[in-house]
């Protein structure tokens, strides 16, 4: 075991938040301030943003009990980015800024809590600060509801959001069953290239009250099939549920969004949305039925009040784990989960290297999609299962969540 370094840290955020982001972050400010060699603990506002700004936050001025609330609360309370650093063999500025900042706050530790993208910032920011022989161990803290990210078992946020996505659907299905005049309702789901989320729908047919197809992006999706297999289902049921990924894609591999524009994100991803829209145009003229497209959109990220439990934990346990391997001596590393689901559920975390994970997507296998593509297998309910297993303990005041509220005491 190395000696610890003896320094200052820094937790930073970035991308899509969800709703136990915060969690990991806890993780990590919790370990950091209970540790002897750690000197002083900062949160980048804004992500790498933050550190190229010099806005650090003091997380040694927060009030404990309110840190502890960060368990809790969604989205990303120290800020988030979707900010791309340059490759440092073309442009080294913002290295060297960042460089420049660790120095001015001794900062030994950084702590990246993200996605694919932010993996990339963090192996970047390692394999510099060992370039140029600065003693800084970086460790990259997983989060995306996607569930994409290489090597580990599931990612931080997605246990969350997917509990959100059945729970919804089981909840729209009884509304869109009360009327006897029949209705076709299409329900789109986050999820880009990886159809994790959508899959989730799944698991509201084990409860009885679930979709009737779900379409996702692992594979071609064909729009005459879609209206046939819609068409004939409501033919028969007056009635047909339908999930479906925003990055459902033509076997030419153009997205079947009606709202994809020119527009993207600080990442070149295109920004999609409206295809529940389309689609339900589409089957209003073909059917004649009543028609409801419905977008999740940024509720399925930010819905605390139905998070797992199990995500809640586990999303803390990765971000203390960063901390220890860090003091450890492990440096250009992401902690992620390794499960057994032999007998009951177990989980531990487990380190990867950065170079392996950054901007590697892990899709849903195609083995667990039906043959006829409009659905999934019970491989997938066996393996997610497990992972919305819990409740959050979170505290209401007046009826309603109590969210941490920071001081954001910035360093000078």
């Amino acid at each position: 075991m190395n000696t610890p370094l003896k320094g200052a840290a820094i937790i930073g955020q970035s991308g899509g938040p969800s709703s136990v982001i915060n969690a990991s972050a806890y993780g990590v400010i919790k370990t950091a301030l209970e540790s002897e060699y750690i000197t002083k603990v900062y949160g980048a506002n804004h992500g790498i943003k933050g550190v190229l700004n010099d806005r650090l936050m003091v997380m040694d001025e927060e009030d404990p009990a309110e840190l502890e609330r960060l368990l809790y609360t969604p989205s990303s309370a120290l800020g988030s980015c979707r900010y791309k650093i340059a490759d440092p063999d073309v442009d080294d500025t913002d290295y060297k800024r960042i460089l420049e900042i660790f120095q001015k706050y001794d900062v030994r530790y950084f702590f990246y809590n993200g996605g694919n993208d932010s993996m990339d910032t963090c192996n970047k920011i390692s394999k510099y600060m060992a370039k140029v022989g600065y003693d800084c161990r970086v460790i990259g803290v997983p989060k995306t509801i996607d569930n994409d990210l290489f090597g580990t078992d599931h990612c931080p946020g997605f246990a969350s959001a997917a509990k959100y996505i059945a729970t919804s659907i089981m909840e729209v299905s009884r509304d869109c069953h009360v009327y006897d005049t029949g209705m076709v309702t299409i329900i789109e789901c986050m999820g880009r290239h990886a159809g994790w989320l959508t899959a989730a729908a799944e698991l509201a047919n084990t409860m009885g009250d679930g979709p009737d197809f779900i379409y996702v992006p692992e594979v071609d999706f064909d729009m005459d099939q879609f209206v046939t297999d819609v068409t004939e289902r409501y033919a028969q049921n007056k009635n047909c549920i339908v999930a479906v990924s925003e990055g459902i894609h033509y076997a030419d591999g153009r997205f079947v969004s009606e709202a994809e524009t020119s527009a993207t994100d600080g990442f070149g991803h295109a920004q999609l949305g409206g295809l529940a829209a389309k689609l339900a145009s589409i089957i209003k003229a073909k059917t004649g039925a009543k028609v409801r497209g419905i977008e999740l959109s940024l509720l399925q990220r930010c819905a605390a009040h139905c998070a797992s439990g199990t995500d809640i934990q586990e999303s803390f346990s990765a971000g203390k784990a960063a901390v220890e391997a860090a003091l450890a001596g492990e440096t250009d590393k992401m902690v992620g989960f390794e499960c057994d689901r032999t007998n009951g559920y177990t989980c531990k975390t487990k380190l990867f290297e950065l170079s392996k994970v950054a901007n590697f997507e892990q899709k849903l296998p195609v083995a667990w999609i039906n043959a006829e593509h409009n659905g999934v297998t019970q491989d997938f309910v066996n393996y997610c299962l497990p992972l919305i297993q819990g409740e959050t303990p979170m505290v209401k005041e007046n009826g309603l969540p109590r969210f941490c509220h920071l001081k954001k005491v910035f360093a000078e």
